[in-house]
């Protein structure tokens, strides 16, 4: 004999399956997966996990160098940095591959997905062809000696003006460190 709670709950189940079943997608074409695929491969998302990583980790290491700076004899200040900065890049080298798996694991199953269902075949033919663009790769080319120059022409130009205000604030940035170490 059913009851009112186990036939609610076979009608709930099943209405489940039937709303999974909607939101599978439909099977992509094997020429669009393929092209998919080539846009994974040019892009590299796999990457993130790395990137997400090293914006914590650089900035432990930068909050140690402050905390060290002004409390430490210089030759303890740059032994403890260097094991500092040896944790970290070890922590990389090991946590990268986690991320990196976790990202191989998770594409075929969320960006695929998404690439396919948002672009069309000949979308992803052009966006092929951008990531593969030799104008691109020249311009990604020339990103770090662009960045270099901008900072180093905006330093110069600033210099006078950010210098006294950055000593300035290192100086109550270390009074209240100080401060807050006195007993």
């Amino acid at each position: 004999m059913t009851t009112p709670i186990t036939t609610h709950c076979k009608r709930g189940l099943m209405l489940l399956a039937l709303i999974s079943a909607g939101a599978c997608a439909a099977p992509v074409p094997p020429a669009k997966q393929a092209l998919v695929d080539k846009v994974l491969k040019l892009w590299n998302p796999d990457n993130i996990g790395q990137q997400m990583l090293q914006a914590p980790v650089a900035d432990a290491v930068q909050q140690a160098r402050a905390m060290l700076q002004g409390r430490a004899v210089p030759e303890k200040r740059d032994a403890a940095m260097n094991d500092i900065v040896g944790e970290a890049k070890q922590f990389m080298a090991e946590a990268t591959p986690i991320t990196k798996g976790s990202a191989d694991k998770l594409i075929p199953t969320t960006i695929a997905p998404l690439l396919a269902e948002r672009y069309t075949e000949e979308e992803l033919k052009q966006l092929i062809a951008i990531l593969e663009s030799p104008v691109k790769k020249k311009f990604e080319a020339m990103l770090p000696e662009m960045q270099k120059t901008l900072g180093e022409g905006v330093a110069a130009d600033t210099r006078a003006v950010i210098d006294p205000k950055l000593q300035g604030l290192k100086e109550k940035i270390g009074l209240r460190l100080r401060a807050a170490v006195t007993p």
